[in-house]
């Protein structure tokens, strides 16, 4: 038979067959499955299965760190990232899911909660304009107030949000879908960070066509899958001025010509840009 996989608890499964849910675990140690994955599992008993092999994905959501991956989502068509004024944000962090979104070809959306914290909310969002610039969406909003604003971004898609702990994913989850009943963790102001509530990811339905997938919260997400070569082709504004270098291997680090240094000397590239993309370069394999 064939199911949507719509949760994640390690080598556990809730696959969605029509309207019956089963309870499946997968062959082996190592599984790679996804939230999100079509698969063909083989029933065992009533509602429990055995996941046989996954169905070709559309694309596949997931960060990696030295020989360690950990898979998000498949079969997405937008990215939200959650960030918020308290706790605050990691631009790198947001960076490293817009290059993430950028290698798996999947539109994303930057989700300002907690709008209204007054002069913070302001705040972090004056951090969001280069952003808006780049040509990436950024809406601003709270979850405890109207998140009506968000809806039409995900009406009709496979949305996946993501983002590090604290920012609200869950209290947004329990706005748009009120019978998910998402932990909502507390935050610790004197560590500045929010503690994780979600362990594995799960899939909620929203409306008639759309789907939501709720990831764990994370403090960085590791890049170790890309390889460094094709890195600038993750930041969109780098892409006019590749092949323009002085050197066909430039890295845009310290090489003479670099062309992308140089639009960044003109002001068409931002500082912060350019410095997150030699810091992800530099923590990638080589």
């Amino acid at each position: 038979m064939q199911g949507l996989v719509t949760a994640t608890f390690g080598r556990h499964y809730q696959v969605e067959a029509g309207n019956t849910l089963i309870a499946c675990v997968s062959r082996g140690k190592r599984s790679g499955i996804a939230c999100g994955d079509r698969v063909v599992f083989l029933p065992t008993c009533a509602a429990q299965g055995v996941i046989e092999s996954i169905l070709p994905r559309e694309n596949l959501l997931h960060r990696s760190v030295a020989h360690r991956s950990k898979l998000i989502a498949a079969n997405v068509s937008r990215i939200v990232i959650v960030v918020a004024p308290v706790p605050s944000f990691y631009d790198l962090l947001v960076n490293r899911c817009l290059v993430a979104a950028e290698a798996a070809a999947i539109p994303a959306l930057i989700c300002l909660n907690k709008y209204d914290l007054g002069e913070p909310a302001h705040a972090a969002q004056r951090r969001l304009e280069p952003y808006i610039k780049l040509g990436y969406p950024v809406l601003a909003l709270s979850a405890h107030h109207d998140i009506s604003p968000l809806r039409p971004y995900l009406s009709g898609q496979t949305s996946v949000f993501v983002g590090q702990s604290g920012m609200g994913k869950s209290s947004l989850i329990n706005a748009l879908v009120p019978e998910a009943h998402t932990p909502v963790g507390e935050i610790s102001e004197a560590l500045d960070s929010g503690r994780h509530t979600t362990t594995g990811a799960r899939m909620y339905k929203l409306g008639a066509s759309g789907r939501l997938i709720d990831s764990p919260g994370m403090q960085e997400f590791g890049l170790n899958h890309i390889q460094p070569e094709q890195l600038d082709q993750y930041f969109v504004e780098f892409r006019p001025h590749i092949g323009h270098c002085r050197f066909s291997n430039c890295r845009h680090q310290h090489e003479p010509g670099c062309a992308v240094a140089e639009a960044a000397a003109a002001g068409s590239i931002t500082p912060a840009r350019l410095t997150a993309y030699r810091q992800i370069l530099s923590s990638l394999n080589p």
